[in-house]
């Protein structure tokens, strides 16, 4: 079988030497020393996985990946960045990359990452959607976490299929966004999205406005009033928060469904709508249709198409992107120069357990752009809930072990790591070149991790 080819572009020679140790023997392996000779490499032939440094002199990461695009969009990139620009990555992976790698990396992550790259480009995945549609997978939707990856795929299977579809999830998981989703990447794009909170709709008046009324069908209706169903018809209803509606609409809304017709409250001929319905609940209605509060013939005919968002903490990998898009988002809005997140901010967020999750994230970002005294989040911007979390021993026991084994561990080993770089730095008296020398490695690495986990050599300096 013919080896993958595979090609690694970085101006330090550390770096090739370490992706020839692990690469060598299984892949065929390509190096460049500079952006400038991976772009004369690409121009002469076809790689299967480009593996590329971000920051390199003359050439940049990003220039190497739209040469690769441009000749093989189905060649699949990795970009490599230090900790401090992980916002640059997230620039990247909205221009095609498939991933990145924070050095410094494990080698084993860097072999899985390269590994799902080479399996996506042999099965013939299209490529991320572009920066309108979103960085990440679908539309609007943030995040790369395998939970969300298999969100993505319902979705888009969804949004191919004029079949009713139910989305679940706790509040603040992006249901709404979601439902938007199906609709703008469907065939009824073109025609209206209706969103309905059905739980914020007067009890009296429910039935009114999703099937409109007749004139003189109650006190107060002096005309003919359409309802929502009729606005959205040749579209899309949402109707989030479903389980809030009462028994008895819920009746008039199973026989909407299954006739594909409405009768405004007060009139007796009956009226044929396309809609498209898409509902949404935080409640799980099974249970609810065996204790009798909801309809469990409507509960059968909505749960055609399910698709399930997960919760933040089942995803914990994506909050750095989550943080990241949202900084972008809420510094261009509010027009403050705030531009990267600190170590130990970016550590806190990553800790706390979002109960209210991507909406949480989302105020929380906001709130700290509004409040950053330079052009990055520090720990103190964030609110007092989540800086108590950063460090693992802030996180509760119980939260820990509902967490996955490699989320946990990884959470503990940069608390080990800390406490061990402060270590070292008191042993050495805060002198990077000695300290480096006795931890086995370069002192450039030993930098990068006392930036990344905030422990700055001079404070153990002697006076």
């Amino acid at each position: 079988m013919e080896r993958a080819r595979i090609l690694v572009a970085d101006d330090k020679e550390n770096i090739l030497r370490l992706f020839a140790r692990f690469l060598g023997d299984g892949y065929e392996l390509t190096t460049a020393a500079d952006g400038g000779a991976a772009l004369a490499l690409v121009a002469s032939r076809e790689f299967d996985v480009v593996v590329t440094d971000l920051r390199m002199p003359v050439v940049d990461g990003f220039e190497v990946l739209r040469a690769v695009k441009a000749r093989s969009p189905s060649t699949e990139v990795v970009m490599m960045t230090a900790y401090a620009t992980v916002q640059d990555a997230v620039r990247a992976m909205k221009q095609g990359a498939y991933d990145y790698l924070e050095k410094p990396f494990d080698p084993d992550d860097a072999m899985l990452v390269i590994a799902r790259a080479l399996e996506r480009r042999r099965l013939g995945i299209a490529p991320a959607p572009g920066p309108e549609e979103g960085p990440y997978g679908f539309h609007n939707l943030v995040g790369r976490s395998a939970p969300m990856v298999e969100a993505y795929r319902l979705l888009d299977q969804a949004s191919r299929l004029d079949i009713t579809v139910l989305i679940t999830g706790e509040t603040g998981t992006g249901k709404e966004l979601a439902a938007r989703a199906v609709h703008y990447h469907s065939a009824r794009r073109e025609r209206r999205f209706v969103p309905v909170n059905c739980g914020a709709l007067p009890q009296d008046l429910v039935e009114s406005e999703l099937f409109g009324h007749a004139r003189g069908s109650f006190t107060g209706a002096v005309g003919m009033k359409p309802g929502l169903f009729e606005e959205a018809d040749g579209g899309t209803m949402f109707l989030d928060e479903i389980g809030e509606l009462p028994l008895a609409v819920q009746v008039k809304l199973n026989r909407a469904l299954q006739e594909k017709e409405i009768r405004r409250v007060g009139d007796t001929r009956a009226q044929p709508v396309d809609v498209r319905v898409i509902a949404a609940t935080h409640r799980d209605l099974r249970a609810e249709a065996a204790a009798g509060r909801f309809r469990e013939d409507l509960f059968y005919r909505l749960n055609v198409f399910p698709v399930r968002l997960p919760p933040l903490r089942e995803r914990r990998e994506d909050v750095p992107l989550l943080a990241a898009h949202f900084l972008e988002k809420h510094a261009r809005a509010l027009r403050r120069p705030v531009s990267s997140i600190e170590p130990d901010a970016l550590q806190a967020l990553a800790g706390h357990a979002w109960p209210g999750n991507v909406r949480e994230l989302e105020n929380a970002i906001e709130r700290a752009v509004a409040l950053a005294a330079g052009a990055s989040i520090a720990l103190v911007d964030l609110p007092e809930e989540v800086q108590t979390t950063g460090d693992p021993g802030g996180v509760p026991a119980e939260l820990l072990a509902r967490m996955p084994y490699k989320e946990a561990v990884e959470l503990a080993r940069d608390r080990v790591s800390r406490e061990y770089l402060a270590a070292l730095m008191r042993d050495h008296e805060g002198n990077v070149t000695r300290a480096a020398a006795h931890a086995g490695m370069e002192r450039e690495s030993l930098h990068r991790l006392l930036k990344r986990f905030g422990v700055r050599s001079e404070d153990f300096k002697k006076r």
